[in-house]
């Protein structure tokens, strides 16, 4: 069974561990729940609640909501789906990240959270979506052409995909 779960402040240890076992900045993602405790971890759900609903957002952020996805009821990978782009992101980041727990990797999961991350990005009026990932991390390469991104452009060692809706 295949479940999109949006981010709450009643996350449990279960997405702990997923979030710890993954690499903080691993193959370009930025692991920022990542926490050395779990007191930490439910810190951040919070921030990362009131961020989903544009809450004491710093200027250079946006809006943005953390879905994980659970296969089979665990937890196996999750994803960011930033509510509109603003310059940085437009370098670097676009509208989604995703990242998938090395123990569940190469089983296709990734394919799948990216197009359910796309579901999601379609009722919040996303018409085109942008996603970036380093020129050498070919499984997301691949993930991404999987859903049908559009290569456009290879810059500085990142290529930028677009997905329309």
């Amino acid at each position: 069974m295949i479940e999109l779960k949006p981010l709450t402040v009643h996350d449990g240890m279960d997405v702990f561990e997923l979030v710890q076992e993954i690499t903080e900045g691993g193959n370009g993602f930025i692991n920022s729940l990542y926490s050395s405790s779990f007191e930490l971890f439910q810190e951040k759900l919070h921030k990362n609640v009131e961020m989903s609903l544009a809450l004491n957002l710093e200027p250079q952020y946006v809006p943005q909501t953390i879905f994980w996805l659970y296969i089979d009821n665990k937890p196996v990978g999750y994803g960011k789906l930033r509510h509109y782009l603003n310059e940085n992101l437009l370098q670097h980041g676009g509208h989604i990240g995703y990242v998938i727990r090395p123990s569940a990797r190469r089983k296709g999961y990734a394919k799948i959270l990216l197009s359910e991350l796309l579901k999601e990005a379609k009722k919040l009026n996303i018409e085109k979506v942008l996603l970036t990932c380093d020129e050498s991390n070919i499984g997301s390469r691949k993930v991404i052409e999987a859903n049908q991104g559009l290569l456009t452009q290879i810059n500085n060692e990142s290529c930028y995909y677009w997905i329309d809706l």
